[in-house]
């Protein structure tokens, strides 16, 4: 489903995405009332969920399709601007990942099959420098939750907030893939957090992004 305020908008992204032969959209809407209102009827896999929109936004639509308490449905925000602190607003609210609009069909397309999967999006870069101007972290990695992680796992945390894959991780810390693996499910578990963009915001909040506090 996709939820825009501009008709254009709403039409290029049909189109786009109907071109794929997996991917079906099944319903529009302007403002993130009619989205959630949609999202309950239609019950779709992904909701693609502009940000900025007049009468309820979608950060307020994201809250309203998270709080029908269907896992299933999945809400990617897709932004103009790679530095909305609205976007920010949006992933708290329980959104899966975001992408730019000027992202290619087929990245587009990718994306949407990612969400669905159960997986999180989001750029490395653009998410460092999101999350990075607009979350306070003097906090100390030693403050709250953040103080009962080991140094393996704080230092695991930092790399996924870089936006790395598991995979990346590996090499990185000369890992296998398995054992980062069970580092990410164990910092989920530990800090009852939800998927990989509640531990990126986790480790922006609490100064834990690799490189900047001795990791």
């Amino acid at each position: 489903m996709v939820a825009d305020d501009q008709a254009v908008v709403r039409a290029g992204l049909r189109t786009v995405l109907n071109a794929a032969p997996d991917i079906e959209v099944v319903g529009e809407a302007a403002d993130g009332v009619q989205a959630a209102k949609l999202a309950g009827k239609l019950r779709p896999d992904v909701v693609l969920m502009d940000v900025r929109m007049p009468g309820t936004d979608g950060i307020e639509g994201t809250r309203l399709i998270l709080a029908l308490g269907d896992p299933a449905i999945r809400v990617l925000v897709v932004t103009t601007f790679d530095l909305d602190r609205h976007v920010y607003d949006a992933l708290r609210a329980g959104a899966s990942g975001f992408i730019l609009k000027d992202v290619e069909p087929e990245d587009l397309q990718t994306a949407v099959r990612t969400v669905h999967a159960g997986h999180s999006l989001f750029s490395p870069s653009v998410t460092r420098r999101l999350v990075g101007s607009f979350v306070p972290t003097d906090l100390g990695p030693d403050s709250g939750p953040a103080g009962t992680l080991t140094a393996r796992e704080r230092e695991v945390l930092g790399l996924v907030a870089t936006g790395m894959s598991n995979a990346e991780i590996a090499n990185w810390l000369f890992l296998s893939e398995t054992t980062v693996k069970t580092h990410v499910s164990r910092l989920l578990g530990k800090l009852a957090l939800r998927d990989r963009v509640q531990l990126v915001i986790f480790a922006y909040e609490n100064g834990l992004l690799s490189g900047e506090n001795g990791g």
